[in-house]
């Protein structure tokens, strides 16, 4: 079997390494004669996966002690309603800067359980699209807290920094987290879909700071609640149990293999680097967005040609670059480059796109 170069968007990349060893593990997990998928939550051998990956994850991102973990499940989108009815029972506004389709969407799940305030959104300078500066962002008076999404991965735009604010900062980090070390404490709360840079789909990780453990609304529902899933070490019902132990396995190749997540940015900035040198330097294609704001993980390019799209995405299938078709609310190419995806892909996209654009496919 030859695996190719998968620059999805998500359901994403996983690394090899990985894989391999789910492989390995999947009829039986270290000599106990069943795999993880057929383990109860409660057994010692899952909960010895379940602290290992969480003491891994607090390793890798420096998390601070007065910080629970959740291992949640569902996608980002359930956190669009879950972070109005956790952090909104004291009532005020709920406070959103938008970038783009994801922050929207926060946005109009938001407004169903708080009042909603426009603190900043993105804008169009010299043609190109950039996020609000500091300076531009206005919290309202009674701002329950202030969310943004660091990394929009439909339009590309990342924030080239955290915004300061006196209430508690939201980010959904779906696309970026882990590609880059950070400071955990400039945040109240983070939330991030596992299935780009974390593990597979259908697990949520949240990260929330403890005094905000008692902020939400009377009648949230349990299986919504931080407290209640932080009180029960995220295991109040039945987890997924394997996307948990899969992403486990990624903290674990990124500390051991990778190095850590200095050596992880270190490729990340590099592969980012050489592909959008790769656009720039070619009159064929061409990116939206600032400079400054131009994310490292999810780039959006299109032709000057429109109508050679689907040539292009046929003949990059066959040359075994998966997956590069613009979100279909925008269209146009996307190269997902997560943590998983290799520099060797990252260098077998540009070969072909230098090729496609001198022979017009």
């Amino acid at each position: 079997m030859s695996r190719k170069f998968n620059f999805c968007a998500g359901p994403a990349a996983l690394p090899e390494a990985v894989l391999k060893q789910a492989r390995d593990e999947m009829l039986d997990w270290q000599g106990k004669g069943l795999s993880v998928m057929e383990m109860s939550h409660r057994s010692d051998e899952f909960v010895s996966i379940a602290e290992k990956a969480e003491a891994d994850l607090r390793d890798l991102l420096n998390i601070p002690a007065n910080y629970k973990v959740l291992f949640m499940q569902g996608g980002a989108s359930s956190q669009f309603a879950m972070v109005p009815l956790n952090l909104g029972g004291k009532g005020g506004t709920a406070n959103y800067i938008n970038t783009g389709i994801w922050g929207e969407k926060a946005i109009q799940e938001g407004k169903r359980y708080l009042p909603i305030h426009l603190a900043a959104s993105s804008s169009r300078v010299d043609g190109l699209t950039r996020v609000p500066r500091q300076f531009e962002i206005q919290t309202s008076q009674d701002a329950a807290y202030l969310h943004y999404t660091s990394n929009e991965t439909i339009g590309g735009l990342e924030f080239d920094y955290v915004p300061t604010t006196d209430v508690p900062l939201v980010c959904d980090m779906s696309s970026d987290i882990l590609s880059t070390p950070m400071d955990v404490s400039q945040f109240g709360l983070i939330y991030a879909g596992a299935q780009k840079n974390i593990g597979p789909a259908g697990l949520t990780l949240v990260i929330v700071r403890d005094d905000l453990l008692d902020q939400a609304k009377a009648e949230i529902p349990t299986m919504f609640s931080y407290k209640v899933c932080a009180e029960n070490a995220s295991m109040y019902n039945t987890p997924p149990t394997f996307a948990w132990y899969l992403s486990g396995l990624v903290f674990d190749w990124l500390k051991t293999e990778v190095g850590g997540l200095e050596n992880m940015a270190a490729i990340n900035r590099r592969k980012a680097a050489k592909l959008y040198a790769a656009i720039d330097g070619n009159d064929f294609y061409s990116n939206p967005n600032a400079l400054e704001n131009r994310s490292i993980m999810n780039i959006p390019f299109r032709l000057a040609d429109p109508s050679l799209d689907k040539l292009f995405l046929a003949k990059a299938d066959d040359a075994g670059l998966l997956n590069l078709a613009g979100h279909r609310s925008v269209g146009g190419m996307r190269a997902s480059i997560y943590n998983a995806v290799p520099e060797a892909a990252v260098d077998a996209l540009i070969e072909f796109m230098n090729d496609f654009a001198k022979n017009r496919g």
